[in-house]
Order: C-alpha cells, then structure tokens, then sequence
C-alpha cells in the first residue's frame, strides 16, 4: 500500500496536471446532469453531449420528460446505445421525479438510486457535481487507474470506492474523482499507457523507482 507521502504527492501531482478537471457532461441544473449520467453507461461523454442538447431542449424539465413518447426519445438518443432501455430509464426517471419529488432531483444517495437506471456510480457523480458533497464515482478509468498506480488493488468497484474513501481525505474525494478520469483518458490509457510520460510516474506501484 502506497505511504501517506507518495498518496498527497500523487494528488497533489495529478491536480497540477489536469487543473481544469471536471465533469464532462454538458449541462445546465441537476436535472440535466441526472439523464446525462444515466446516458453515459457504456458509452463515451463526447456521445452524450452530441445528443443531450437536442434532448434537452425538447425536454427541458421533468415534467415535460415525464409525458414523453418512448419511440420520440430513442430516435434522439440513439448513438449512445442501448437506446431503448436508456429512453425507458429516463422517462421513468422523470415521472418518478414529477410524482414522488416534486419535479426535483432528491440530494440523497439512498433517494437517487431508487429512480430507473441510477446505480452507486451515477448517485455519486449526481451528489457530487450536482450538490456539491464530497464523492468517489468509480467509472472505469477509476477503477483501471487506482489499481494500477496502487491507490486501490481491488477486484470490484464497490471495494475501489471504499478502500479510497478510507485512504484519501475527504476534502479531495470528488477532486481526485476527476483527476483520475482525466488521466485515464489522457496518459494512463487501458491500452499502452503512456508511462514514459506519466506526471506520477515516480510514485507509481507499477513504475515507480
């Protein structure tokens, strides 16, 4: 396990090189980013945000979302996959929304996983960019990257998100989300990472020296 030190150097490493870091997904309230999130499984961001803003300006509220024809939000949301089953999450989303919440997101873990198509993963991205609390979202760059460098070995997600929320502090949960995310994506890629020049290369479990 790696010690405190290389742990805040990592951090504080990744943080200078992707200053910018943040969620990807375009959108305007929680509302919006709720159905994005829902959206993004097993596809990219950039597919998502090629169709969320026709999307969203069809169905700028719940409400209007909630009284949607399934085939009317497929032929949208196509290019991301699994259309159907996305478009019928969405609509069941909203409606729940409109007749349990009162047309707003509840900023609540237990709460959001309850709606159509939310799981651990798109609460914690929800109550993180959305309201702003302290999270860990384990996607697959989280997952890829904090077992590779030694953060966390783990063989689960569930087990990834605890073990980094027991060893980063939780001021930096939902900054150190991201910038994970953005260096998977960018340097410490699932296939031929680019090690060579790799900000934390130093530290790393795998490369380190």
């Amino acid at each position: 396990m790696l010690s405190d030190y290389k742990i805040k150097k990592i951090l504080d490493l990744l943080e200078d090189e992707y200053p910018m870091a943040d969620c990807a997904l375009e959108h305007r309230n929680v509302y919006e980013l709720l159905v994005a999130v829902t959206l993004s499984a097993q596809t990219t961001d950039v597919s998502v945000n090629r169709v969320s803003g026709e999307l969203f300006e069809k169905y700028p509220s719940p409400e209007a979302l909630a009284g949607a024809r399934p085939e009317d939000v497929e032929k949208v949301i196509k290019p991301t996959g699994m259309y159907k089953t996305k478009a019928a999450n969405i609509i069941k989303q909203a409606q729940m929304l409109v007749d349990d919440f009162g047309g707003n997101v509840p900023e609540d873990d237990r709460l959001l996983q309850k709606l159509p198509g939310v799981g651990r993963k798109t609460a914690n991205v929800v109550m993180s960019v959305g309201f702003g609390h302290q999270r860990i979202a384990v996607d697959t760059h989280v997952f890829r990257v904090a077992a590779r460098i030694g953060l966390a070995e783990k063989k689960n997600v569930l087990d990834t998100e605890e073990t980094l929320m027991e060893i980063l502090p939780k001021k930096r949960w939902t900054r150190t989300h991201h910038s994970l995310i953005f260096h998977g994506r960018n340097c410490c890629t699932a296939r031929n990472p680019g090690c060579e020049r790799c900000c934390i290369r130093r530290y790393c479990e795998k490369n380190g020296v």
